[in-house]
């Protein structure tokens, strides 16, 4: 069994910075991938980004959407099964509910998300 747990969403001007982290626990031998994703109300869950160098294999590689590409980056502590997502820049249009999936086991595990949320 894995846990998944995320941290440091909140509230912040636009313009600003947040840093949101993901630490995978449990009976975890190898871990394949951690993503993070973002969902609004009404819309689709989106891939943001995904890290793959945490010693595991995954075939798809490390991503980052365009919508935050230049703005947002991923970065992994593979000691600590940790990943962290560093948002910069930040837009009104970023406000979502961010969850951080881990790939392991054959399968992947969910945290309850943290909320971010840009003032205009």
């Amino acid at each position: 069994q894995v846990q998944v747990q995320e941290s440091g969403g909140g509230l912040v001007q636009a313009g600003g910075s947040l840093r949101l982290s993901c630490t995978a626990s449990g009976r975890i031998s190898r871990i394949d991938a951690m993503s993070w994703y973002r969902q609004v109300p009404g819309q689709e869950r989106e891939l943001v980004a995904r890290v793959t160098n945490l010693g595991g294999v995954y075939v798809g590689g490390d991503y980052i959407a365009n919508s935050v590409r230049g703005r947002f980056t991923i970065a992994s502590d593979n000691a600590k099964n940790t990943t962290y997502l560093q948002m910069d820049s930040l837009k009104p249009e970023d406000t979502a509910v961010y969850s951080c999936g881990v790939s392991a086991l054959g399968g992947t595990y969910w945290g309850r998300g943290t909320q971010v949320t840009v003032s205009s």
